[in-house]
């Protein structure tokens, strides 16, 4: 993330988070949002200023912030307490806006662009939505802007959303191969057992794999701004370390909550499985099915061996039905499998492009596709020989 300020001679942060390259930070309706005041200003500058130091350690952060339907309720009126679906959508549509200005300004203070990306379930897991997100957010960073992720109140209903933002920032932090994930909400971090009820409860600084015993000292509400209880941070805690990012769980109630756990303040810190890289090539070889199969030449699959990504110049066949996102056979000219990947186009267009260079592709296609037809981190080479007999 390139901040605009000219300040980037600060040292940033150079604790606990001085190593991780790509943070995703979840942010509480309960930490942002006074019931009575609305945002709280003076909280969200001091964790403005915590992003923007976190930047110049050269670290990308990503936002997944709550606090539309909390804002809303207080714009619309509506009464303390459960909503119902309608009122709620009606809230995330109002709040939303005040939201989204409100990180907008806070980043803008700092030198930083906010980038508002509103998610459905289907979009981190429908694969052709997942690839869409993906390179939008992609993009944002690219650019120098933060990400601001939330999920889309207005259409989603209980059947088919996530219903709380620890989950989603999990699922978002696997979608762009965070290595880390920090929980900031009205909690320390995970106790042997709810210290609301027992005083005798310690907290767990460190969790090296989630067992049983550590899901079952999971439990209790979350407050009434906030949809999520400590089981949801669990949840998040097992998609976030399976594919490879750690995740903390730690209380933003004081100003710079990110500064305070750089400096080691009480917090609980579960490890990585691996990396995210390492884990999401290991998904791909082991759990989708091919649909298609894509053929290089031999400057093609040397390329890719040396962990570059498959250009369009060096296929020289598709097979296959398979459409943007799905999973597909990479092999060479005499048949032997290389390995998978997510394929960036559907097979009409995937036949139009073979064999030609990217800058070719617009005219060929109409519009501005991907460079690459399957991008490296897509890609999961030298996967088991079962698959050299099927197409």
């Amino acid at each position: 993330m390139t901040l605009q300020t000219g300040t980037a001679e600060k040292s940033g942060f150079t604790g606990r988070l001085a190593s991780y390259e790509r943070i995703v930070v979840k942010v509480g309706s309960a930490l942002l949002v006074d019931p009575v005041r609305g945002v709280r200003e003076e909280w969200l500058g001091a964790l403005a200023d915590d992003i923007a130091e976190l930047g110049r350690t050269g670290a990308d952060v990503l936002v997944v912030s709550s606090g539309a339907i909390a804002l809303g309720r207080k714009v619309l009126g509506l009464p303390r307490g459960k909503l119902k679906l309608e009122e709620s959508q009606a809230a995330a549509a109002t709040g939303q806006i005040a939201l989204s200005r409100a990180w907008a300004e806070a980043l803008g203070q700092r030198g930083l662009a906010a980038g508002q990306i509103l998610l459905t379930l289907g979009d981190t897991e429908e694969r052709r939505r997942y690839l869409n997100a993906r390179a939008t957010i992609a993009n944002l960073l690219k650019f120098g802007a933060v990400p601001v992720v939330n999920e889309n109140d207005t259409v989603a209903t209980n059947e088919i959303r996530y219903g709380d933002n620890d989950r989603l920032a999990a699922r978002v932090g696997t979608m762009v191969s965070a290595d880390l994930v920090l929980l900031l909400s009205d909690v320390e971090g995970l106790y042997t057992a709810p210290p609301a009820r027992d005083p005798s409860a310690t907290m767990i600084p460190h969790v090296e794999h989630i067992t049983p015993e550590i899901e079952a000292m999971a439990s209790g509400a979350g407050s009434e701004l906030s949809r999520g209880g400590m089981q949801t941070k669990i949840e998040a805690a097992k998609i976030a370390t399976g594919a490879g990012a750690g995740l903390v769980i730690a209380s933003g109630r004081e100003l710079n909550p990110i500064a305070r756990i750089d400096a080691g303040e009480p917090c609980t810190w579960f490890a990585p499985a691996g990396t995210p890289v390492a884990a999401r090539k290991t998904w791909i070889a082991g759990t989708l099915e091919p649909r298609g199969a894509v053929t290089l030449d031999a400057g093609a699959c040397t390329a890719l061996r040396k962990g570059k990504s498959l250009l369009p110049a060096g296929v020289k066949r598709v097979d296959g039905s398979f459409q943007r996102g799905d999973t597909v056979a990479i092999r060479d000219e005499a048949g032997a499998l290389l390995g998978l990947g997510l394929i960036a186009y559907d097979v009409e267009d995937a036949r139009l492009i073979i064999g030609r260079k990217s800058h070719e592709i617009e005219d060929l296609l109409g519009y501005a596709g991907r460079s690459e037809m399957i991008h490296r981190d897509d890609m999961a080479l030298g996967v088991a020989a079962r698959l050299n007999d099927e197409d």
